[in-house]
């Protein structure tokens, strides 16, 4: 084997003991996360790139790279642009715009930090609630010629609500005001006033030239009045929110069970507050159970202890009841278990918020069935008044109630952001629509508890011989729902079948009377249709019932109130054309000349089921025929 070139040789050494030596520096930095955000063309993603240039994160090809790119699609003629070291989408690059959220990692000798680059359009703020949930500290950027707009009052808002206590004022392109003292003095006199109606305590405000790097890692000569601090000179001492939450209770969400033989169990998840050790008393929530901790092992063997942003397996004691959704947490200060709730929620889809339609709610590692009320307001962010609403538009923030079909372990957002902290999910399309934040428990839902009775659903079924089911129809009006239901029942009847039908106009009569045919009455009119059927079905009855239920989300959230396999969807598929021939109420005509609103399949949209358990015909089928096509399919349910 040849002996290496002695020169080359030690110039590898050499590396190698710079790479070790950096590594050992870095090793044990603590890490700030935080965002920049702001309103369009504030030179956020300028700011950014600024900051990795001066922190020397830009590698030499990543530099070459951005010389070409500045000179074909720059902002600055002949100058590097430094926003293209964080816009990479190429729709961004052609607008000068920030559209999707950019992380960058970047160190000092001080710390090491993690940024987030967040869009400043209005209708990316689902983006930009996204990069905030995580962060530290936020950098509110505002142009020095523009002062205080519509988009830094909502995001400042969004910061404040989503726990970030530490603000950064970044009064830019103060080189385009001639660096005036007075200009900067009046902007943070605004934001203040501003700052303080919401409650925002810790506000460090600086005036930059995010292009020239003025006040950014060095001091600016222009603004030779300034005797702040620099930019990453204020971050640097910025504390980290982990910090806080290591002196917190304990908390664990288990993610996931790890049972790889029969001698193992362990629980594991990331620690979301406080610290644990081997001994330690537990409660298992929302059980209450209480057992003690066994060991933390890891792959290096057992931890004598873990803290908050850990990511461990437990091991118990006791061989209790735990899962996936359930907390793990300390036995003396556990968290709190409720199925009622007051929340901030902003709303980030296209489609309006549905009051009473069953969203899934994610919050840690619980995922359950959730209705929102109609808000109790919706917050203006330009004044902070509290503003009537029915229901949440897009980028809107509003107080709501929240309730959930089963009994969640939460914490208020502002002690815990991981037990405090949700998002919404649309059923049908499993679009994230909301993101929420949870303030407290309500009252009634600490005073109000599930009665258990000493006759089951299941006692009340073999009394009857039968087992439960909900025959849910469903199709457009004049379709043939309720001749068919009722054609059905009878057949079940003269089988000695415990049933009972309920109609839509009928319950409209009386249980519903209240409610008229606007989406969200659909939807509350659905629900309220749904819980007495679940109480029929727990009689042990067969449920016909024969309603429009033009939405799909609907339909499932009364499945979801079902034990599998008792919910029968029977789609009564029949065209719309069809449909309007017979018009044996007159409705499609008075839906035609405009005298009748929101009527499904005219103004309104039906949405056809996609698997139901039955489909029948019409056209091709009388009413009798399906009704004993429909008996033979559920006879063998029993």
């Amino acid at each position: 084997m040849n002996r290496p070139d002695d020169t080359a040789y030690r110039a590898d050494a050499l590396i190698d003991e710079d790479i070790g030596e950096y590594l050992d520096r870095h090793r044990d930095k603590d890490m700030l996360r935080f965002i920049t955000c702001g309103s369009v063309d504030d030179g956020k993603s300028t700011l950014i790139g600024r900051l990795l240039y001066d922190s020397r994160r830009v590698f030499a090809d990543q530099l070459e790279a951005l010389e070409a790119d500045s000179k074909a699609s720059g902002t600055r003629g002949a100058e590097l642009d430094f926003a293209l070291l964080v816009d990479g989408l190429a729709a961004e690059r052609e607008q000068g715009i920030t559209i999707d959220v950019a992380y960058r990692f970047f160190a000092t000798e001080a710390r090491k930090f993690i940024v987030a680059d967040c869009p400043g359009h209005e209708q990316y703020t689902r983006n930009m609630v996204t990069g905030a949930s995580t962060a530290d500290a936020a950098v509110i950027l505002i142009d020095a010629r523009k002062g205080v707009l519509t988009q830094t009052r909502r995001h400042s808002f969004l910061c404040h609500r989503l726990g970030i206590r530490n603000m950064v004022l970044a009064v830019n392109k103060m080189d385009l005001v001639d660096f005036s003292q007075e200009r900067f003095d009046a902007i943070e006199a605004e934001y203040r006033a501003f700052a303080e109606e919401l409650g925002i305590e810790r506000i460090t405000a600086i005036p930059l030239a995010a292009v020239t790097g003025d006040n950014i890692a060095t001091k600016s000569e222009a603004m030779d009045w300034w005797d702040g601090p620099t930019l990453i000179a204020h971050l640097e001492t910025i504390p980290v929110r982990d910090q806080s939450s290591a002196d917190a209770p304990f908390r664990l969400p288990v993610q996931w069970v790890n049972r790889p033989h029969q001698d193992f169990r362990g629980f594991a998840g990331q620690v979301a507050g406080g610290t644990v050790k081997p001994g330690d008393a537990v409660r298992i929530l929302p059980s209450g159970t209480t057992t003690t901790v066994r060991a933390i092992p890891s792959f290096d063997g057992d931890r004598d202890s873990a803290e908050a942003g850990d990511s461990i397996t437990l091991t118990l004691d006791d061989e209790v009841d735990c899962s996936r959704g359930d907390v793990i947490a300390s036995a003396d200060d556990p968290p709190q278990v409720a199925d009622q709730f007051e929340a901030t929620l902003v709303w980030m889809d296209a489609e309006s918020l549905k009051p009473g339609r069953g969203y899934w709610l994610k919050l840690g590692t619980q995922t359950v069935t959730a209705t929102i009320a109609e808000p109790k307001y919706e917050i203006n962010v330009n004044t902070m008044a509290k503003l009537a609403a029915t229901s949440l538009d897009l980028n809107a923030i509003g107080v709501v109630e929240v309730t959930t079909e089963r009994r969640i372990v939460f914490e208020p957002y502002d002690t815990n952001p991981t037990l405090g902290g949700f998002v919404l999910i649309d059923k049908v399309s499993n679009q994230t629509v909301a993101a929420g934040m949870l303030h407290f428990a309500l009252r009634r839902a600490q005073n109000v508890h599930w009665q258990a009775t000493s006759v089951g659903r299941e006692d009340h079924a073999s009394l009857k011989n039968q087992t439960p089911r909900l025959l849910w129809f469903t199709g457009l009006s004049g379709s043939g729902k309720s001749t068919i239901a009722n054609e059905v029942e009878k057949k079940l009847a003269l089988m000695n079948r415990h049933t009972f039908l309920l109609d839509g106009d009928n319950v409209r009569h009386g249980l519903n009377k209240d409610l008229g045919f606007t989406e969200t009455d659909r939807i509350e009119n659905i629900r309220r249709i749904g819980e007495v059927a679940k109480l029929m079905t727990d009689a042990g009855l067969i449920v016909l019932t024969a309603f429009i239920s033009p939405f799909r989300a609907e339909r499932q959230m009364v499945r979801d109130m079902l034990p599998d396999g008792e919910f029968i969807e029977i789609f009564v598929d029949t065209p719309l054309e069809v449909a309007e021939q017979r018009d044996v109420k007159g409705l499609y005509k008075k839906a035609r000349e405009g005298s009748l609103k929101n009527f499904t399949g005219i103004d309104s949209p039906y949405e056809e089921p996609q698997a139901p358990e039955i489909r029948v015909n019409t056209v091709d089928m009388t009413a009798e025929e399906a009704a004993d096509y429909i008996v033979s399919r559920i006879l063998p349910l029993k």
